[in-house]
């Protein structure tokens, strides 16, 4: 018996350096990187904020760093998990996705914020299904694309499935509503409809579609059609519909070649709303200048091309599945905070969406963190897998 114990704690010891030395260190160190930095910016955009509201200047650091050791808890658990068991339980994953779409709109159930139903309470925080739902929907389209690979390219109707569901989740996200998620859930999924192979016609098609979809969904919608005209020329309403954009361009004006320094934004000083939320670009583009911009861009940049990167070996090895949730996960991640730095800068109209792993917010964070494990995973088990191969004993000839 003592062996048995000792053999099997011996086991475990082994498999992880082995989990170690197998992760990508370069992707592991940028999103450090990137954590830190959201760290270092979420204490300096919320400090006054947070002193008004709790007398507590540190309260929204202080959150943030919990959720980071959740987040780092839930990623180390998600990292040992094999991708076959996540193909495996994809459908009851997509069942769960509906679940809590479904949960948040249960009055009693779902926690209001400013007119939007997005939260469940939890007690330690409050859970935004939309967050969850993200992770959840690319694990079912990648094991739905591995599934109908051939079909795809050839019956409509297992290219129309995928639209189907991903119709009813964008649904359910209006009705909270959140029209940014829904538009991100929705156009990561065509994007990884494309790279399976689906025809171009019919991508095309569905392109036109969701175009006309969402311009009738905004002119549906009186708040979304206002964002749009302000987002257009804020100037014209500068301090009713346009502040909020017209404070986050004075920021990014103030912050010039260099930035003001860390710490001495102006605009966080309750003029910019939402500063340690989907306004921290802003802020931290008044703090560390065009200099600063350009090297996360960077950061961002290279979290994208090494996801394409992963995805692209796991192609070649035979590992359709990591190959798809590494494309799934790049063009997310890349969209996101496309969509985020682009309503920063008044390039897009106001979306309420997180600059990824640096805005305050524990499911944002959370979920995110999830979703670079699966990452780290595909590239794991692509490496384990080429380290299998090259110890099969070789054929004589």
């Amino acid at each position: 018996m003592t062996a048995v114990v000792t053999n099997t704690y011996s086991a475990r010891k082994a498999r992880t350096p082995a989990l170690w030395m197998n992760l990508d260190h370069p992707l592991l160190a940028v999103l450090g990187v990137l954590i830190a930095l959201g760290l270092v910016m979420v204490m300096s955009s919320s400090v006054s904020i947070a002193e008004r509201q709790t007398g507590d200047a540190f309260y929204y650091l202080k959150r943030q760093a919990l959720y980071f050791l959740i987040g780092l808890a839930c990623a180390a658990l998600v990292l040992r998990i094999r991708l076959a068991i996540w193909e495996q339980a994809s459908v009851l994953l997509l069942v769960l996705a509906y679940v809590l779409l479904v949960l948040v709109l249960i009055p009693g159930v779902g926690y209001e914020v400013n007119g939007a139903v997005r939260w469940i309470p939890l007690g330690l925080f409050n859970l935004q299904a939309s967050e969850l739902v993200k992770p959840l929907m690319l694990l079912y389209l990648s094991a739905y694309l591995v599934r109908h690979a051939e079909a795809l390219r050839s019956r409509m109707t297992a290219f129309l499935i995928p639209l189907v569901l991903l119709a009813l989740i964008a649904g359910l996200l209006l009705l909270e509503p959140d029209f940014g998620t829904a538009v991100v859930i929705t156009a990561t999924g065509m994007g990884m409809l494309f790279l399976a192979g689906v025809p171009l016609w019919r991508f095309g098609l569905l392109l036109g579609i969701a175009a006309a979809a969402g311009f009738l969904l905004v002119l549906a919608a009186p708040y979304r059609w206002l964002r749009m005209t302000t987002f257009m020329d804020p100037w014209q309403d500068p301090f009713a519909s346009g502040f909020q954009l017209t404070q986050s361009l004075i920021a990014i004006g103030r912050g010039e070649w260099y930035g003001v320094g860390l710490g001495g934004s102006v605009q966080k000083l309750f003029y910019l709303p939402e500063a340690h939320t989907d306004f921290l670009f802003a802020v931290f583009a008044e703090e560390l200048g065009l200099v600063g911009v350009v090297l996360l861009i960077g950061l961002y940049g290279f979290v994208v091309a090494r996801a394409f990167l992963i995805g692209n070996r796991n192609l070649r090895e035979g590992l359709p599945f990591a190959a798809y949730l590494a494309y799934g996960i790049g063009i997310w991640f890349g969209m996101q905070a496309f969509i985020n730095i682009g309503v920063n800068m008044g390039l897009l109209p106001t979306k309420g969406l997180t600059l990824p792993l640096m805005s305050y917010g524990g499911s944002s964070l959370i979920s995110t963190m999830i979703m670079m494990a699966l990452l780290l995973r595909a590239s794991l088990e692509l490496q384990l897998t080429k380290a299998g191969a090259q110890r099969l004993p070789r054929r004589r000839t």
